[in-house]
């Protein structure tokens, strides 16, 4: 005898219920163990030299973001292709246009600097997720090209400027920044910005130097380098997070079909009138959009 369940009164969410909160899964550990991290207050910075599978890390965490209830996705992709799949789903999506980028990290440090007025006025010194604020997940690929190659050297400065102050300011206001680069060097990470990084995740790199530009100064030398990643094994790279000792990963794969197909269902349950549309709030991005 079967029986059947009626369908319920009211509306039924659509959507898988994640949250920026939840831990993110990112792959396996070197004992097939699944790996997670808690990007939302810590921030992550990812590099490596091309073709390492950088690229598959940030499209995890850019999935599961799109995938979250009540997220916002900023995203900075000079090469347009990288993040373009989730660009629909984005609050801004910024090219090869160094004076866009500019004029989004001021809007996003206004933002940050509501929300810690917010949490002054509640007595309070870090967003929850029950506060109700959307989170806003800034995503920079290629962090090189606003840095170092597009617009003037002064435009450089600012942005790597604002980017640090971004960096230092999100991690308690709901605003995690996700910066990957193919160019592991002091110019394009200095200690002053790596170190603000809570997760450093090093793909294979093609000296002790630029594997300790990543991670920290030192680690090579104790046996945590990323030159030793063979080039054919793609995703593998050593993960530190804040206060551990790097560990051996492998990033979990996303093909192109994958990505796409994760970014229409995010934005189709992201739809108006839809259950997981971000929220307003009166010290969010719309408030200086």
């Amino acid at each position: 005898m079967t029986t059947t369940t009626p369908a319920p009164a009211a509306g039924v969410p659509v959507g898988p219920g994640l949250s920026m909160f939840d831990p993110i899964f990112i792959g396996i550990d070197e004992f097939g163990q699944p790996v997670y991290i808690d990007v939302i207050y810590r921030n992550i910075l990812i590099a490596g030299e091309p073709g390492g599978g950088k690229s598959g890390l940030v499209n995890n965490i850019c999935g599961h973001g799109a995938l979250c209830d009540n997220t916002r996705l900023v995203l900075f992709d000079a090469k347009l292709v990288e993040l373009g799949p989730w660009r629909d789903l984005a609050d801004a999506f910024i090219g090869p246009d160094i004076d866009q980028g500019i004029d989004v990290l001021r809007r996003l440090l206004v933002v940050a600097t509501n929300r810690y007025t917010w949490l002054l006025a509640n007595r309070r010194r870090k967003l929850a997720e029950g506060d109700g604020m959307s989170v806003i997940v800034t995503i920079i690929d290629e962090l090189a090209m606003y840095s170092t190659v597009l617009g003037t050297k002064a435009q450089q400065e600012e942005f790597s400027s604002l980017l640090r102050g971004l960096v230092s300011l999100g991690r308690a206001c709901g605003m995690p920044v996700v910066a990957a680069t193919q160019r592991p060097s002091w110019d394009i990470i200095p200690a002053s910005l790596r170190d603000l990084f809570g997760y450093r995740a090093a793909f294979r790199c093609t000296s002790l130097n630029s594997s300790n530009i990543i991670l920290g100064q030192g680690w090579a030398e104790q046996g945590y380098t990323a030159s030793d990643i063979s080039p054919t094994n793609q995703g593998a790279a050593y993960l530190l997070a804040e206060g551990g000792v790097p560990r051996r990963i492998k990033a979990a794969y996303l093909t192109d079909t994958d990505i796409y197909n994760i970014a229409d269902y995010a934005a189709w349950i992201r739809r108006p009138g839809g259950n997981t549309v971000p929220t307003g709030n009166p010290t969010d991005w719309e408030a200086v959009a």
